[in-house]
């Protein structure tokens, strides 16, 4: 399990992406948009829009994934009781190592949690 700062991991991605976006304006806005349609509500809601990307990001193992989107959860007032249960999906189909980054993913909950939040 990771012990950095999920808010400050996702500030340092936005900042070491910042030239990117600006050297390939049409990449980077053509991700945006992308981002912006895949996650929008619709016959999904985005709350469990966002929950199967922290499913895929856990499983995939990216930090930075975990970060921005238990972020964007809590954004959607997602509670921790929805967060746990989608977290046991993702140690059945991911075994052990989904299990560490579900320990991450619980971290970055905690740290990033509004005060007085579930």
């Amino acid at each position: 399990m990771s012990t950095f700062d999920h808010s400050s991991l996702i500030q340092n991605i936005n900042r070491q992406l910042g030239p990117l976006r600006k050297s390939q304006p049409e990449a980077m806005a053509g991700f945006g948009q992308l981002a912006r349609a895949s996650m929008a509500e619709g016959a999904v809601s985005a709350k469990h829009k966002e929950l199967i990307a922290l499913a895929i990001g856990i499983t995939q193992r990216c930090s930075g994934c975990i970060g921005f989107h238990v972020k964007a959860l809590q954004r959607l007032n997602c509670t921790r009781a929805e967060l746990e249960e989608m977290l046991t999906v993702c140690v059945y189909m991911g075994g052990g190592p989904a299990l560490m980054y579900t320990a991450e993913a619980l971290a970055a909950w905690d740290q990033m949690a509004p005060t007085g939040a579930d």
